[in-house]
């Protein structure tokens, strides 16, 4: 039973960690993990660790990319508002 609590434990930090990385960081590491994963050689236990880790930087690197995504919307957006002199602008003096 204590190696499972110690397992939970591992992964809740590592989930922790894994939520500080930037998104290069996690891509990398995800890029590795893969490769790992690819190249076999690993136990069970091994593979399973890797595919967790996997799961937890691909979530990092989409809550980043939805983030950019959510930003790139907005300032598309804001940029057609302008162009249609929309509300909130000073607009171009005619009128």
């Amino acid at each position: 039973m204590a190696k499972t609590d110690q397992k939970a434990t591992k992964a809740a930090g590592s989930a922790a960690e894994a939520s500080t990385l930037g998104y290069e960081q996690a891509r990398d590491e995800l890029v590795e993990v893969v490769r790992r994963l690819e190249a076999g050689g690993t136990t069970l236990e091994e593979s399973l660790a890797l595919w967790e880790r996997g799961e937890e930087l691909a979530k990092v690197c989409r809550r980043w990319l939805e983030g950019a995504r959510a930003r790139l919307d907005a300032a598309l957006a804001e940029t057609a508002d302008a162009g249609r002199g929309g509300a909130g602008d000073e607009g171009d003096g005619e009128g």
